[in-house]
């Protein structure tokens, strides 16, 4: 391209690029500048498509804060899909090195570290008296149907750390991801509390979600941060530091926020109120009862036992 006086070369440089680049493909630039003439210009809500977004919020009731409990809800999915976003591409980085690896796992952190600031909007932002009659019009939806949460676990550790208490000690070479999956800690969080029979709740999620988690998990089995992490870099004390405070947020700090905003809505006395769904969240929330960990070989034999004990100790005896 022969140097035209009017046109800085820097310009010039790029067109050139972009030629190249249309050449290997095929494709004629010209036609791609005559879309950029004819094109409108970007706006903002058109890029996030605010009307859409803001078309979301469809309430079930007249209650008011009902737009509190449904927008939160949806912010927190977003935060979830960016988590899962970082775990899979770590997942698929043939080759991760450890500033990039270090670099995806903070991103995790973070996400979670805000959801978990900002649990108090929902928490602490809604009508107990509001909140307490609009839920019945939800029945038998539940947030223990967040799939992403669930693919957020999954991704993060090996299946086996996912297990029941009760059943862990089960566990041999020849159990299958199916035997494990079937028996999921979060599995009897929604479990009728009169029968122990499964509820409603967990029915459709199974339905909709049972083999699409099972075949996540036999993905992740080889790719997840733990296997990674020995792989590359069991040596590594920001690696090790780093995979601790993503346990820790997600499997304490991320259940006590939920299990505090229980406390709060469902629990008056006499009696302590079911959650949506029929889930038995006395038992499913508390992370001293599930002792969750996604890294086991990274806690103390006494940081486990104390799993979340302190905390949910000290909400009892505010009650």
């Amino acid at each position: 391209m022969e140097p035209h006086p009017e046109i800085p070369p820097p310009i010039l440089e790029q067109i050139a690029k972009l030629e190249r680049k249309y050449e290997v493909m095929g494709q004629d630039l010209s036609s791609y500048l005559d879309g950029l003439l004819y094109a409108n210009y970007l706006t903002y809500w058109d890029y996030i498509h605010l009307d859409t977004l803001l078309s979301l919020q469809n309430p079930k009731t007249d209650f008011p804060d009902e737009k509190i409990f449904i927008a939160y809800h949806q912010i927190t999915e977003l935060y979830l899909n960016l988590a899962l976003w970082e775990l899979q591409q770590l997942a698929e980085d043939p080759h991760p090195t450890e500033a990039v690896f270090l670099m995806r796992l903070k991103r995790c952190i973070r996400y979670f570290r805000h959801l978990v600031g900002s649990f108090g909007i929902m928490a602490e932002g809604m009508e107990q008296a509001q909140f307490l009659k609009f839920r019945m019009s939800l029945l038998p939806a539940s947030g223990f149907q967040s799939v992403q949460f669930r693919q957020v676990e999954i991704a993060a550790t090996e299946l086996k750390n996912l297990v029941d208490p009760e059943f862990r000690a089960q566990i041999d070479t020849h159990t299958t991801l199916e035997e494990m999956y079937d028996q999921l800690y979060w599995k009897r969080g929604a479990t009728e509390l009169a029968t122990g029979k499964k509820t409603l709740t967990l029915k459709q999620f199974e339905v909709k979600y049972r083999a699409t988690l099972v075949q996540m998990a036999q993905h992740r089995q080889l790719t997840n941060p733990w296997r990674l992490y020995r792989q590359h870099f069991p040596h590594s004390a920001a690696v090790t530091d780093a995979l601790r405070t993503f346990d820790a947020i997600v499997n304490v700090d991320w259940g006590l926020a939920h299990y505090a905003a229980a406390l709060r809505y469902l629990h008056r006395e006499p009696a302590v109120i079911e959650a949506t769904g029929g889930t038995n969240w006395q038992k499913y929330l508390p992370p001293k009862f599930q002792k969750i960990q996604f890294y086991p070989e990274l806690w103390t034999e006494e940081e486990k036992a104390e799993w979340g004990k302190t905390w949910v100790v000290e909400q009892l005896r505010k009650l």
